[in-house]
């Protein structure tokens, strides 16, 4: 089952092949959704075929895990500034976030990308699976009893976090749901970018392996712009099972695909997405520590993990630029 944190109900596998996988069940159910008029038929197609490809995909995603946030990490481990006598020492973890006038090849940053361990990480659960469970912090005394944590562990406040996360009023012009399951998060994406657009979706992709999680890199490449009047952006965010928080913006967003080489060797097809209008923002979002800027006075661009993902209208994208 996909309840058990550390099963691993598969051979290994890695995010390219889950993007090939997820990119092939929302095909077919856009398919069966535009050439079936009548619900019955719909459900007849779905349990016929996209059914099949949607518990290969659960295998997959239980297997990789989706490399979600370990409960032992959280925390406001992610918001920590750490100061050092007269010297700020940022979290490394924090080292994601950059402006735009950074993004140009030749430039040199450091980023972290974190590595998940799938045998240890949150496991996706099936819709009716993580729908039988109450996602509220209102029963938080009943779900710790459910996945057997005690009170006032690093776990029991971690989901107390996550539940106070997905419960909090989005900002001005912002929409948001915590998907606990794949399909509850093709809803929500299907829903904000249009019930009758075909949807792509893109994420990260490491093309060496290696343990190494924080070092310089630098950018290659510009290897695509990807123009998008809306986006879906869906983060891993800490649970006993693989909870994503999904939200869309609807001030001015850019997303590009970039290649990125480690001073290590490593190669890195990141994705990024950067907010041009942030004055909306709380003053104290981390972003602003971390670039020394304000709300409003600067873009924010960041790079995804490879268990993010960013969901677009599937539009033509422009090539490779210099920027």
């Amino acid at each position: 089952m996909c309840r058990s944190w550390g099963s691993n109900l598969g051979p290994s596998t890695n995010s390219g092949e889950i993007l090939i996988l997820l990119l092939s069940y929302v095909s077919l159910t856009q398919v069966i959704n535009v050439k079936n008029s009548t619900l019955k038929v719909r459900k007849m197609a779905i349990n016929i075929g996209s059914c099949i490809l949607l518990h290969l995909l659960v295998i997959k995603l239980c297997s990789y895990g989706f490399q979600a946030r370990e409960l032992v990490e959280t925390e406001n481990k992610s918001m920590e500034i750490h100061h050092n006598h007269m010297t700020h020492n940022i979290d490394p973890s924090l080292m994601v976030f950059f402006t735009l006038k950074d993004l140009k090849v030749g430039k040199k940053m450091q980023i972290y990308f974190p590595k998940r361990e799938p045998s240890t990480s949150p496991k996706l659960w099936p819709k009716e699976e993580a729908e039988s469970l109450p996602f509220s912090s209102n029963q938080l005394t009943y779900l710790l009893k459910f996945f057997s944590f005690s009170p006032n562990t690093p776990q029991a406040m971690a989901m107390e976090n996550t539940l106070k996360e997905c419960e909090s009023k989005p900002i001005k012009g912002e929409v948001k749901f915590c998907a606990t399951s794949l399909e509850s998060m093709l809803e929500f994406t299907q829903n904000v970018l249009g019930s009758k657009s075909e949807i792509q979706v893109y994420a990260t992709l490491h093309k060496t392996k290696s343990s190494v999680t924080f070092q310089n890199y630098t950018i290659v490449e510009i290897l695509m712009e990807i123009l998008a009047p809306k986006i879906v952006a869906c983060h891993t965010v800490p649970y006993p099972h693989a909870v994503f928080y999904c939200h869309s913006q609807e001030s001015e967003n850019r997303v590009y695909k970039v290649l990125l080489g480690g001073e290590n060797g490593d190669k890195v097809e990141a994705m990024v997405v950067c907010h041009m209008d942030t004055s909306q923002w709380s003053p104290s979002h981390v972003s602003f520590q971390v670039l020394g800027v304000t709300p409003g006075s600067s873009s924010v661009c960041h790079f995804f993990p490879a268990d993010n993902y960013i969901w677009v209208p599937k539009l033509k994208s422009q090539g490779s630029s210099s920027m």
